[in-house]
């Protein structure tokens, strides 16, 4: 299974890196697998910890994204690092294990306390439709042009039935970093 998160690490500096992404989750180990050049491969490679925040605050996917990235944190409970403010839950994670791969490394990590700070309202499809573009925007120099702007088209539809003012304003950042996209690199 995967689930998307935000994952929170620091580097050997306490510089703080928050990035989406789906964290494999294979019994009681999470595992991520982030491609190379990566802030969050280097962070954990240097220090050995990272934190996976569940949120239901699209906002912040759609906003790392697009070059929003300062969000409020606080400091964890028993690693070096921060968890989102705003997360509904956190989990503070050590890795157990590193297998490279020249592309997308597999972290192997194990969950040292989890933190319950909100309950979970559940998702609206607008929510879900924000996180599938968020993906799409970060696939950008992977898949075409073509499915990419279908697959926006179907997800449009959810967002103008189900949006409230996060989803609407997460939207539109991510709509606006894919059309600079569109302008610079899709031939006409």
């Amino acid at each position: 299974m995967i689930q998307e998160t935000i994952v929170t690490s620091i580097s050997a500096s306490g510089t703080v890196h928050i990035a989406p992404m789906g964290v494999h989750v294979e019994g009681d180990s999470f595992v991520i697998l982030p491609f190379k050049p990566s802030t969050t491969l280097n962070n954990i490679v240097q220090t050995g910890h990272a934190v996976m925040n569940h949120c239901d605050d699209v906002r912040i996917f759609a906003g790392c994204l697009t070059g929003r990235r300062d969000w409020p944190l606080k400091p964890c409970e028993s690693i070096a690092g921060y968890y989102l403010a705003d997360t509904l839950t956190h989990i503070e994670l050590s890795m157990l294990r590193l297998e490279d791969d020249p592309i997308r490394p597999r972290l192997a990590c194990k969950a040292v306390h989890t933190g319950m700070h909100k309950p979970f309202p559940g998702f609206n499809r607008a929510q879900f439709a924000v996180l599938e573009a968020a993906i799409l925007l970060s696939r950008l120099d992977r898949l075409p042009w073509q499915k990419i702007q279908t697959e926006l088209d179907y997800l449009r539809i959810a967002v103008d039935k189900c949006a409230g003012d996060r989803e609407l304003e997460a939207w539109g950042w991510l709509m606006r970093a894919m059309e600079e996209h569109k302008r610079t690199t899709v031939a006409p």
